[in-house]
């Protein structure tokens, strides 16, 4: 678990397991968020018992035991996160991997490879979309 604490940005919680992503996620995406990255179910509870986050970016295939979408669906399940903005973000690209990340509650699904300004926007559109609030980005 990694983290960069900014108190005046979103909150950010990435839910990834691979290395190389989480680097590049933050990388671009600490600018606007404050990130914090979890790479398992275990470090995913770890993070939500020590903190509180604004927005989720979830991949779907993690090496533990549970997947992206059962942690969504989780999220989903609880008073804290139920109307959270969650996005997913895979390489798992068939349409039956989308339809199943919709039915898990994420309001976004954006296959990989993908642009970072496309990432951006979409986090920026879910957020004000389920917050209310802008971005200066």
């Amino acid at each position: 678990m990694e983290s960069d604490k900014l108190f005046d940005k979103p909150k950010l919680l990435i839910i990834e397991d691979d290395y190389e992503n989480q680097i590049l996620l933050k990388a671009y995406l600490k600018k606007n968020f404050s990130v914090t990255i979890c790479d398992s179910e275990e470090t995913f509870y770890e993070c939500l018992k020590n903190d509180t986050y604004d927005i989720f970016l979830v991949d779907i295939a993690l090496r533990s035991g549970k997947n992206g979408l059962d942690l969504t669906r989780e999220l989903r399940a609880t008073e804290n996160y139920a109307s959270a903005p969650i996005i997913c973000l895979s390489a798992h690209v068939f349409p039956a991997d989308r339809e199943n990340a919709f039915k898990a509650g994420v309001d976004a699904f954006l296959p990989r490879p993908i642009f970072n300004k496309d990432l951006l926007a979409a986090l920026v559109e879910v957020y004000k979309k389920r917050t209310g609030k802008d971005l200066n980005v």
